[in-house]
Order: structure tokens, then sequence, then C-alpha cells
């Protein structure tokens, strides 16, 4: 089944239109430049002959019918939103060519067994409210009443920002989907690192995908005049929360001697009252970790915060913490990694199994149906930056693998 190249082109360039000015690729779910590329792409979806609908959760989906429906779907998709100043090719690739699939199926008179479903999950990168992938959770059953009262920082719920997106918070348990209703799920995206590129190779196929938890750490000390408090006297909520950055750094270094996969980061500071005559009284802290074992990821924030409540005691403070997601370990299926293996070997394009040290929607598509995951390189590994680029032969060659695979799935007509 042939593509159509210049299509894909050229809807990569639009979508990376909808962007902040001055602030490439800036499109933060909820946010105008979000809502106006999802009416294009909406809009897009129904040239290609498909229908949309938005569910509960606020995803977009558009699906083309197949002859069986008792088979259940088969679905691709990604994201489109961004982080700030995020990548132009991080999760747009995958939906624009999941649409591409399923246009070139109608527009070649393929008529697929199982319905074909292509989504754009809402809110896949972490959000202004403190959880990533919310549509793919909503989808799955993974999205709590606890999570839909999370605020941004202007106080906004974000129960009340899924219906500004077109779902409906009340009706979220109806988002999620049962294990019938989809036969499976492929996943097209970039790499994000330099595996590929430095293996020289043009497809990587997923076998698993790291498990992500994410905290949140406050520490709470005294704001006070800085030029008329003396050292001894201050309750330096920064000074306590600067031990605890060194302490992620030093901890997570340690964890690479072994055998076994782990990184931290604390990505987001929060100081109050922030200013330049003042001792801070507040610091919010966002801690991430991912690995690989599952004994790590339980491991390393314990270690952590044990450490982080003595090193705050010792400077007069305290702290709070709270775990605000997580995502599990996934394995994908061992017959979505071999069908994607058999159609980059038939495309004769070189391939080679590798983990995803990133999250995805994936993961939470994984507890629903057979789910897999395919890269393409990206220049020099870089992503969710505003110098994150791919060639179009490496974006062609990434579309043509997914359809094939999504082909070859289809034909095996199984539930």
């Amino acid at each position: 089944m042939k593509l159509n190249e210049k299509r894909i082109e050229q809807r990569l360039s639009k979508l990376s239109e909808f962007t902040i000015p001055g602030s490439p690729w800036t499109r933060r779910a909820f946010t105008e430049p979000y809502a106006r590329a999802r009416d294009w792409l909406e809009h897009e979806m129904t040239i290609a002959g498909l229908t949309t609908r938005i569910d509960h959760g606020g995803n977009l989906i558009g699906t083309l019918p197949g002859t069986n429906h008792a088979l259940g779907s088969l679905a691709s998709g990604s994201h489109i939103d961004t982080v700030v100043d995020g990548g132009r090719y991080d999760g747009i690739l995958g939906v624009v060519a999941a649409l591409e699939t399923a246009q070139s199926m109608k527009e070649n008179n393929y008529q697929p067994h199982h319905n074909i479903e292509v989504i754009d999950f809402l809110s896949e990168e972490p959000s202004d409210y403190g959880i990533s992938c919310i549509g793919s959770r909503a989808m799955s059953g993974n999205l709590s009443s606890d999570h839909l009262q999370y605020t941004n920082a202007s106080g906004e719920k974000l129960h009340e920002a899924i219906r500004r997106a077109g779902g409906t918070p009340e009706k979220i348990q109806n988002a999620c989907r049962s294990k019938n209703e989809l036969a499976g799920f492929v996943e097209l995206h970039i790499e994000q690192g330099r595996v590929l590129e430095s293996n020289t190779k043009k497809i990587g196929v997923v076998t698993n995908i790291v498990g992500i938890k994410r905290f949140e750490m406050i520490i709470t000390g005294r704001s006070d005049h800085s030029g008329t408090t003396p050292m001894n006297l201050r309750q330096d909520a920064l000074v306590g929360a600067s031990k605890i950055i060194e302490r992620v750094n030093t901890q997570a270094k340690e964890y690479q001697t072994t055998n076994g996969y782990l990184v931290a980061t604390i990505g987001a500071i929060h100081v109050r009252p922030n200013a330049v005559n003042a001792v801070p009284g507040e610091v919010r802290l966002t801690l991430e970790v991912r690995s690989d074992k599952q004994d790590w990821l339980d491991h390393f924030p314990e270690q952590l915060i044990t450490f982080a409540t003595k090193a705050c005691e010792t400077e007069r403070l305290q702290i709070k913490s709270r775990q605000l997601s997580y995502m599990h370990l996934t394995d994908c299926a061992d017959l979505v990694i071999q069908t994607i293996t058999r159609s980059a070997n038939t495309l004769d394009l070189s391939s080679m199994t590798m983990p995803s040290g990133a999250g995805h929607d994936s993961v939470f598509m994984a507890q629903l149906c057979p789910t897999g995951m395919l890269f393409i390189p990206c220049l020099d590994g870089r992503s969710h930056c505003p110098e994150e680029s791919i060639t179009m032969e490496d974006a062609i060659n990434g579309a043509n693998v997914l359809a094939q695979s999504i082909l070859s799935l289809d034909q095996r007509v199984e539930k």
C-alpha cells in the first residue's frame, strides 16, 4: 500500500505551525494553540474519510470502519501537545502517520477487517495539573476522581480543563474501553535518544517502556528580609532544597554502578516569595524517577525522602512529599514486536530491539490490548528542545513500517 509522502510532510509542517510565537515548539495541552491544532486535525480526519468524535476523556478519535466490528479495533496514534519549547516532531509524527495509514487504506480501496482508529491522546506530556498521559489514563481506567481535582497554577481543576477540551469528566468512567473493543495498538515515535543513530539503524522495535514515578516535595521555612536576618537565624527553604537536589544527582549515579537503568531529575522548582531581597520561605520541587527495575523505582524515592527529611531537620525546615503519578513498567506484546520486525525486514529497513527510556501513551494502552512501539532516529538524540529534528526519509520509513504492521495485524483476523 503506497502512502502519500508529500501529504505526510505537509501535515507535519502544518501541525508544527500551531505554537506560541517566538517559542518553538510550544503547544501545551488545554491552551489556545493546542485547541486550534486539534480543530485542524479533526478537519483533516474528516477529509480523510474518517468519522470523528471526542470521548469522555478528551481524546480525539477518527475511525475507518472495518467489515467485522466483532473483531475489535486496531488503533494507532500518539499526541500533539508539547513541553515548553519542546520538540517539533515528538508525538505529532505518530498521529500524522496513523492518519496517513487510514487515509491510504481508503484511497487504495483496501477494506480492513477491523475498525481502524486514529487517536490523538489528550495531554501526554506532563501537564500544568501535575499529571501526564491524561487521555490514555482515562481510556484505560487510570484517571481517578482525585486526579480530576488536581489544579494548575491559576487554580483551575483538571476536570474543568478536560471539559474545555471537549470531554465530559462527570462521565470519565465511560471513557474506559473494554478489552474486547481493541484488538491492538501500535505507536510510532521519534526515539528521543542516540541509540539508533549510533548504531546506524533505521527502525527501533521497542521491547519495554520504563516505569516512571513523579513526586512533589514542599520544603517550608520562614521568609524574612535578606538584609536584616543574620545567617544563623535563617530558615532558608532554598538551602534545604539545594541539598536535596544535589543528593538526587549523587544517588542516581550510585545506581548506575550496577546492572540496570535509572535516571532521576528535579525538573521543576518553584520558590516563594522569589524576590532578590527575601529569604525563601517555601520551595516546591518535582522529582521524576525512571527505571527498568521495579525495586529501584520503589527504593530510590524512599531513600531520597529519608535523606531529605534529615537534611531539612538540620536546617530547621519542614518537608512534605506526595506521589503525583506513577507509570508502571510495561512490556510490549510479542505479537506486535514480531510484526514490526517483520514489517521492517519486508521493507528492507535495518532494525534493532531496544527499551524506551521515555514514557508514552502505549503504557496505558498495553492494559487494554496487545501493544507495541517503533522508533525512528532523531538528530543527535535531541528531544524536548527547539533543536529536535528528523529527516523526512526517516519519517517516511517509520510511516511505512507502521502501515505495513497495521496491515499485517489486520490480516490476522483475530479477536
